[in-house]
């Protein structure tokens, strides 16, 4: 006799590939940013998290059960009671999003969005000085947002005996509850074979060199005058 599933297909391949492609992404840009010689490297992982914030405001839209906007249980007073639940460790369990994750996830991609506009604006030398501080400001601030994120993540994994990473990777969380539509493989190819067409120079990216993939631009160092320019920039001010 064969045993019920005590699995739900909660996050779809395109999501999660995207999961885990942004924090690719984002983590490779805040270590390279301070780096002239890896200049091409940050604006090509910045590049790649603003495509991949458009595609999850796209998907936010039209994807499965739990990745659409609609699903996130975006009620304040829900946000607050279930924080409350948290800091009394005895959070409420949700299939999809919780309260706080969903304004989390809101929250990056906007200031994902944010720093990549800035950090082009910046790299292009388009707009004030200024810019440059405000761009290290949205990345501060996103870096801030995911270290809360984490610990939230953590903290709910070890409180609901769930690993919500783990799911991240697999797509199932255990329980019964209705099952995404499908796993969109298809869509998650594309994802990855654009993402990867991008890194290997395929794609070109504004600022720099046509052509030039990733690993050329770890191994070879920056040939822009971006560090000079700003100097000088500076200096006028």
């Amino acid at each position: 006799m064969s045993r019920i599933s005590d699995r739900t297909l909660v996050w779809d391949l395109p999501t999660r590939a995207f999961h885990w492609l942004l924090a690719a992404s984002f983590a490779g840009a805040y270590l390279t940013s301070e780096s002239e010689r890896l200049r091409d490297v940050h604006m090509l992982l910045g590049y790649s998290a603003a495509g991949l914030v458009t595609f999850r405001v796209l998907w936010g839209l039209v994807g499965t059960r739990y990745a659409r906007f609609t699903s996130f249980p975006l009620s304040p007073r829900a946000a607050i009671d279930y924080l409350k639940s948290l800091l009394a460790l005895s959070p409420r369990h949700y299939v999809g999003h919780n309260p706080a994750g969903s304004w989390a996830i809101l929250g990056m991609l906007a200031l994902i969005a944010g720093t990549a506009l800035t950090g082009w604006a910046n790299a292009l030398e388009i707009g004030p000085n200024w810019v440059e501080d405000v761009h290290e400001a949205f990345g501060n601030a996103t870096l801030a947002l995911v270290v809360v994120h984490v610990g939230a993540v953590i903290v709910s994994s070890l409180l609901h005996r769930e690993n919500l990473p783990r799911a991240m990777v697999t797509g199932y969380k255990p329980g019964s509850a209705p099952p995404a539509a499908g796993t969109r493989w298809f869509v998650a190819v594309a994802l990855v074979a654009v993402i990867g067409a991008f890194w290997a120079g395929a794609i070109p990216a504004p600022g720099v060199a046509p052509g030039k993939s990733i690993v050329q631009a770890a191994t070879q160092p920056s040939t822009s005058g971006h560090a000079a320019k700003r100097r000088h920039r500076d200096g006028d001010d």
